[in-house]
C-alpha cells in the first residue's frame, strides 16, 4: 500500500510514547504490523533469506536506539523503511552480489555431469510465501509491480544486478509505492536524482525479466490446471520417466542447481543430464509440493537406506511459460566433501548443509524426513 499517512496514527502515537519511555514491549507492538513487509523488503534488497533476517534484526535494533529522536513528522512505516533500506545498503557493501547460476556462468555440457559447487554465499536464496504477509496485487496506485510478482525468482535475480542505490529506488518507488520525495528523504538525495536512478533501474530490470510474470501465467493456468501439471511432473520424477519430464519443458528451458555453478539449457541437453544423473536409476525420489517466491515449488527427497527414510535433497522452484516449464531452479541442501566430479555425482548421499537446509526446507515447513 502507498504511504498515505504522513504521521503516526493515534494508536501508534500512544504506543510510541510508552516505547520512547523505554518499554520494549510497546516497541514490539509498534513494529509488529510491519514485520512481514520489512523482512520481504530486506530480502528484495539482498536476495538472501539469511541476509534478510540479519538486516531486519539490525534495522530493528537501530530503530529502537533511534526511537527517542523520532518526532513523528513522517509516518512510522516510512521511518522504518528508511532504516531498513539503509541497513540493507550497509550490508550490501560487505558481501558479494547474489546471483543465480544462469547469471554466473555459461550453460554447461550435460555430458560432463554437474560442475563444482561454489560457496553458497554467492547464490540467491528462495523465499517462503508465508513470510510475505502481504495481499495480492500492487501495494498502491503508484506501485508498478504486484507484491508477489516482486519476489519472483527472476525479479529478485534482476534486482541483484542493479547498483545498490538504484535497487533501493526501484523497490521503494515501483514495489512499495513511496513517492519520489519520500524516497529522496530516505536516501538523503534529491527528487531529481531519485527519478533519474529509477529510469535507469527500470530499463535494466525490464531487459532481464520475461515478457510475462509468473503471477500472470499462474492466473491464466488456474489452480486446477496448475495442480494437474505439478502432479504430472512429480509422478514423472518418482517413476524416473525422463521422457515425460522433458516433454513438459519449454524448448529453451533451463535447469540450474545452486550451489553448483553448472546449469543446462534446452530440452535435449537437460534430457541428457537427467538420464545420466538424477533420473539415471541410482536414486529413488519423492516430492512434497509447496510455494516459494510466489511460484510452485517442490521439496525433493531421496531414499537413504542408512536412515531408512527419504531425506531432503533440494527445493525445486518451477517457472512456467503457459503450460510448459520454462525454468527449474533446484536449491540443493546436501554438500559434497570435495569438488571431484565423481563425488559431486553422489551428492544425494552426502549430509545436508545446515544453512541451506534452513533456507530451502525449514522456512517452508517441509518435513525433515519422509518415512
Amino acid at each position: 500500500m502507498s504511504s498515505t499517512a504522513t504521521t503516526p496514527t493515534a494508536q501508534e502515537q500512544e504506543l510510541l510514547k510508552v516505547a520512547q519511555g523505554g518499554d520494549e514491549g510497546a516497541f514490539a507492538g509498534l513494529v509488529e504490523p510491519y514485520k512481514g513487509e520489512l523482512h520481504a523488503h530486506c530480502y528484495r534488497m539482498l536476495g538472501s533469506v539469511h541476509d534478510a533476517e540479519d538486516a531486519y534484526q539490525e534495522a530493528m535494533l537501530r530503530a529502537w536506539r533511534a526511537l527517542p529522536k523520532f518526532e513523528g513528522r513522517s509516518s512510522l512505516r516510512s521511518w522504518l523503511y528508511r532504516i531498513a533500506t539503509n541497513t540493507s545498503l550497509d550490508a550490501i557493501e560487505k558481501r558479494p552480489k547474489r546471483v543465480l547460476p544462469v547469471d554466473y556462468t555459461e550453460a554447461a555440457d550435460p555430458h560432463d555431469g554437474p560442475g563444482e559447487p561454489v560457496a553458497e554465499s554467492v547464490w540467491v536464496e528462495p523465499y517462503a510465501d508465508e513470510r510475505l504477509e502481504v495481499e495480492d496485487g500492487p501495494a498502491g496506485p503508484e506501485a508498478r509491480y504486484e507484491q508477489r510478482e516482486a519476489v519472483e525468482l527472476a525479479f529478485i535475480a534482476a534486482l541483484q544486478h542493479l547498483p545498490p542505490n538504484q535497487r533501493a529506488v526501484l523497490i521503494l518507488r515501483e514495489v512499495l509505492g513511496f513517492s519520489a520525495k519520500e524516497v529522496g528523504e530516505a536516501l538523503e538525495t534529491t527528487t531529481a536524482s531519485v527519478n533519474s536512478a529509477l529510469q535507469r533501474a527500470r530499463a535494466a530490470v525490464d531487459d532481464r525479466l520475461p515478457e510475462q510474470s509468473q503471477q500472470e501465467t499462474l492466473r491464466q493456468l488456474g489452480d486446477e490446471r496448475l495442480r494437474e501439471l505439478v502432479d504430472r511432473y512429480v509422478e514423472a520424477w518418482e517413476s524416473r520417466d525422463v521422457d515425460t519430464v522433458v516433454e513438459m519443458l519449454a524448448e529453451d528451458a533451463t535447469f540450474a542447481m545452486p550451489p553448483l555453478a553448472s546449469w543446462f539449457r534446452g530440452r535435449d541437453e537437460i534430457a541428457v543430464f537427467l538420464a545420466n544423473s538424477p533420473m539415471g536409476g541410482d536414486w529413488d525420489w519423492r516430492a512434497v509440493p509447496t510455494q516459494a517466491n510466489g511460484q510452485p515449488a517442490l521439496g525433493f527427497y531421496t531414499w537413504d537406506p542408512e536412515q531408512d527414510a527419504y531425506m531432503p535433497f533440494a527445493l525445486n522452484v518451477l517457472s512456467f511459460r503457459g503450460e510448459l516449464i520454462r525454468d527449474v531452479t533446484a536449491f540443493i541442501v546436501t554438500v559434497a566433501p570435495s569438488a571431484e566430479s565423481e563425488v559431486v555425482l553422489r551428492m544425494p548421499e552426502h549430509p545436508v548443509d545446515p544453512l541451506m537446509m534452513a533456507a530451502a526446507f525449514e522456512q517452508f515447513g517441509l518435513p525433515e524426513r519422509l518415512d
